[in-house]
């Protein structure tokens, strides 16, 4: 039971580090008086990777839910936010305008619609070791999960809400958040191949 518990602690370590900066940049922005609250990020993180563990244990039973080459498209969704943000930022938005800000529309939905596409890749990880394991070590796992998830949002909320975090972050949020969430869209769609196979079908 302890050598499950700390191999499955590893495998969300692994797979979750960049999650970690995502979280702590929301956390952050949230800080600074945002209208995305805590209590969204939190909620939105736990219901992306709730659907996340969903679909991979789908998948362990051979239930495709979606082809892996379009997962990637799922990238879409930080790059969209991203590329928003960048435009409110060259059109020399005041800095104190929260109505304006770029991230009030994300809610909950959209954090989790983030998780979701922040972890599309870890469906291929974790779809394998849910095929490997007995029901009492699945049900173990996804306890486990759940907690580190607890954890990682505790951590990012730390990080992100250290005033010399916030001190630096004033500094620099907007051309930070819009370089967060591009960058991150665009591995998405890089690294699960989904451009490769759109320019296949050309």
């Amino acid at each position: 039971m302890l050598s499950t518990i700390a191999a499955v602690a590893g495998l969300f370590i692994a797979t979750n580090i960049d999650d970690l900066v995502v979280l702590t940049v929301l956390f952050a922005v949230s800080a600074r008086a945002s209208r995305l609250r805590g209590w969204q990020i939190v909620a939105g993180q736990y219901l992306g990777f709730i659907a996340l563990v969903a679909t991979s244990f789908l998948a362990a039973l051979g239930l495709a839910v979606v082809p892996d080459e379009w997962v990637g498209l799922l990238g879409l969704i930080p790059l969209a936010i991203g590329v928003l943000a960048l435009v409110r930022t060259l059109r020399g938005q005041d800095e104190d305008d929260e109505d304006e800000s770029a991230l009030k529309a994300v809610g909950l939905l959209g954090v989790a619609g983030i998780t979701i596409a922040n972890g599309g890749d870890n469906i291929a990880i974790y779809t394998p070791v849910f095929r490997t394991m007995s029901t009492s070590d699945v049900w173990t796992t996804i306890v486990v999960f759940l907690v580190m998830v607890a954890l990682w949002c505790a951590l990012a909320r730390v990080i992100g809400t250290n005033e010399r975090v916030i001190e630096a972050l004033e500094k620099v949020e907007h051309w930070l958040v819009p370089a967060v969430f591009i960058g991150l869209g665009v591995f998405i769609l890089i690294e699960s191949g989904t451009l490769a196979h759109i320019a296949s079908l050309e």
